[in-house]
């Protein structure tokens, strides 16, 4: 493997079409499309402020790098990444990936990252800022995440967290196939149109939660003081410890909680109507 060790480069597609090469802290400065068309990349201890810097690579590794907000769009259309100890301060990273590890990340303007990615492992993961991240990703496994992006997890399948805490608004619409261990998850709207979503040791804030849910489970899952109307609309079956603070139209399923402060059942609720709501006794 050839190695590029102390370097700058800049302009338009330095390292255009390189293979088995390792670039050791190098500087990718302004300029375009600084590693495009490559394959077998190891980038170390590197800075880049260049657009697009990695396009169409294939079987790269990046470590102890910092990637500053003119990197931006810096990762498309790649895969068999290997990503850790890295900061990312540039938008609009990771569009049309596959096969994609990391660990240790930070993302400081996560705006629009993870679209379209397939086949995603995260260890330890921080993403702040920006809206909605994994839009459209499948086979996804997270380990610790913290995130206060806004619609995190929109139109996405196949989805495993475990450790996170997620502060947004609108997070896991419409997506199929998930399952969240041992989280908190933060914002108003939750799950909403959801498909064989699945919450478990999970806390959850936030108005109007879980509702035109489709197959939920909860299972000893706890709701802050704010959650009410919940599971509007929703066939499920959930385990709640302690206490929620209101239940309103469920459509068919059980609910079980440890206490219920009120529950809605109007004119409007859909039909089968026959959801079991039950204190715990």
């Amino acid at each position: 493997m050839q190695i590029i060790k102390d370097k700058q480069f800049g302009g338009e597609r330095p390292l255009f079409a390189s293979h088995d090469l390792h670039i050791d802290n190098v500087l990718i400065t302004e300029g375009e499309s600084a590693i495009k068309e490559c394959s077998n990349i190891k980038a170390t201890n590197c800075r880049f402020e260049g657009n697009y810097p990695f396009w169409h690579v294939h079987g790269f590794e990046i470590e102890n790098c910092y990637f500053a907000v003119g990197g931006r769009s810096a990762l498309w259309y790649c895969d068999h990444l290997k990503m850790r100890d890295t900061v990312i301060d540039a938008p609009k990273m990771f569009r049309e990936m596959s096969h994609l590890e990391l660990k240790n990340v930070t993302m400081n303007d996560a705006d629009e990252v993870f679209w379209r990615c397939d086949n995603i492992r995260i260890e330890n993961l921080k993403m702040h800022g920006g809206t909605y991240p994994f839009m459209f990703s499948h086979d996804v496994y997270v380990d610790g995440l913290e995130s206060d992006s806004k619609y995190v997890f929109q139109y996405a399948r196949n989805i495993e967290v475990h450790n996170a805490k997620i502060t947004t608004k609108d997070a896991f619409w419409e997506v199929d196939n998930v399952t969240v261990y041992d989280s908190e998850l933060n914002g108003e709207y939750l799950g909403w149109h959801s498909r064989n979503l699945r919450l478990v040791n999970c806390h959850i804030t936030g108005e109007q939660p879980l509702c035109y849910a489709h197959d939920l489970i909860l299972e000893n899952c706890t709701f802050g003081e704010d959650c009410d109307r919940a599971f509007e609309y929703s066939t499920l079956n959930a385990d709640i410890k302690g206490s929620i603070a209101n239940i309103k139209n469920p459509m068919s399923g059980r609910i079980v909680a440890d206490k219920i402060g009120s529950i809605t059942i109007d004119e409007n609720i859909k039909q089968p109507a026959d959801c079991v709501i039950e204190e715990r006794k």
